[in-house]
């Protein structure tokens, strides 16, 4: 097996914006929120930031949280459910039901992201015509992928969709046909093996953006180095990208939605 050329350890200081919208399901109505103070403190030892809680009627607490790339959405879902059951275990012993529902959210709506990507070649005009004809016939744009759609498991209903933005180090324009085309099935074949739902793939001459939903058990960190590591494959398994990438959540909504700790009935 090849050694990844990109790891957590040398793209150790990624860019990136992770956000989720997480659902809860009480048995009873929590008689007071006290607990919150301490969820808070618990969650931040595992890189899971709290921003916000809200409950709604009859039964539903709703939490805006925050993580870093390598937390695994599945553990995060697990670790809050877990530490909240811990706090209230003497009042309530067996406090919640098993379903849960979370959805990845962002500054930017699915629908404007992908548009964006949809009119990448547009923003990077190239000066010779023929090499934008060229990179044109080189986009994915799959419309049997709606990622507006949601994923369940048995106990979730879920949305997991990630930006991802991998560029050529030192910002090397590459137009090359034979490697566009490299570049091009490497990506549909990656989230074939990874059984993604990829949705776009903006390729341009010095970066390639990605759009694409994925698995609960899949930390962003590892999505976006598979394909950092794959497209370097295809390139030779030579360092052609920065050691780095940008990994962004986003869904049908974005944080502009989320109502303001004043609007909420409890506020973290």
């Amino acid at each position: 097996m090849t050694n990844p050329i990109y790891t957590t350890t040398n793209c150790h200081k990624p860019a990136y914006q992770l956000n989720w919208s997480y659902a809860i399901f009480w048995h009873d109505r929590p008689k007071d929120y006290a607990w919150i103070a301490g969820l808070k403190e618990a969650s931040e030892k595992d890189d899971i930031r709290i921003l916000q809680h809200r409950f709604k009627e009859p039964n539903r607490s709703q939490f805006l949280i925050s993580t870093r790339p390598d937390v695994v959405p599945q553990t995060m879902v697990q670790r809050v459910k877990g530490r909240l059951q811990h706090l209230i275990r003497d009042r309530m012993p067996k406090a919640f039901q098993r379903n849960y529902g979370l959805r990845s959210v962002g500054s930017t709506r699915r629908d404007k992201l992908e548009d964006y990507l949809a009119s990448q070649l547009g923003h990077h005009p190239m000066a010779d015509s023929r090499v934008t004809e060229r990179l044109a016939r080189f986009q994915i744009n799959d419309p049997r992928v709606d990622l507006s759609r949601a994923r369940r498991t048995s106990h979730a209903r879920y949305w997991y969709n990630l930006h991802i933005v991998i560029v050529n180090d030192g910002r090397h324009m590459e137009s090359r046909e034979d490697v566009l085309y490299e570049m091009q099935q490497m990506i549909i074949n990656s989230a074939r093996a990874k059984d993604h739902w990829l949705s776009r793939a903006a390729i341009v001459p010095d970066h390639v953006h990605l759009a694409v939903g994925c698995k609960l058990e899949e930390a962003p960190s590892d999505v976006a180095l598979a394909y950092l590591n794959n497209l370097a494959y295809a390139r030779g398994m030579t360092e052609v990208f920065r050691y780095g990438y940008y990994v962004g959540t986003f869904s049908e909504y974005d944080l502009r939605v989320i109502p303001r700790p004043d609007e909420c009935s409890v506020s973290a």
